[in-house]
């Protein structure tokens, strides 16, 4: 298992549009950013940055997520997601996230994953569907 320095970050951009918009006030002026995309976002930022350095056979896994929403953004306006490792206790990699648009910061917090070995976790998949099935 490789080391993941200390730093190592993750971001990306993206402009809000009604896909990744919650409606529930039912009306279009109210259209914002729904949270659950805000936080699988960040998400990927944080797997983004230490994807490349994990290696083929490795990839990982969300297992702890702790974000504040603190602004909304509207229909049309971009948002850049931030991730940045702060600790690796072996296979557990902890994140410092942050997402702006384009007036504000509108997101804080940290996440937390996990890192597995593909082949291994595929495996482990198929028996606990294996053993519901019965």
């Amino acid at each position: 298992m490789r080391q993941i320095p200390s730093g190592t970050r993750g971001e990306h951009r993206l402009t809000v549009s009604s896909e990744i918009a919650i409606d529930f006030m039912n009306r279009p002026g109210a259209r914002v950013l729904a949270t659950p995309h805000l936080i699988w976002n960040l998400e990927f930022a944080a797997r983004d940055a230490i994807k490349p350095i994990l290696g083929e056979e490795f990839d990982s896994v969300g297992t702890e997520v702790n974000v504040k929403h603190l602004a909304a953004t509207p229909i049309g306006m971009s948002a850049l997601f931030r991730a940045e490792v702060t600790h690796q206790d072996g296979n557990r990699v902890r994140f410092r996230v942050e997402a702006f648009d384009d007036r504000e910061r509108i997101a804080e917090g940290t996440h937390e994953r996990y890192i597995v070995n593909i082949e291994r976790f595929i495996a482990r998949l198929a028996a606990k569907a294996a053993e519901g099935a019965r």
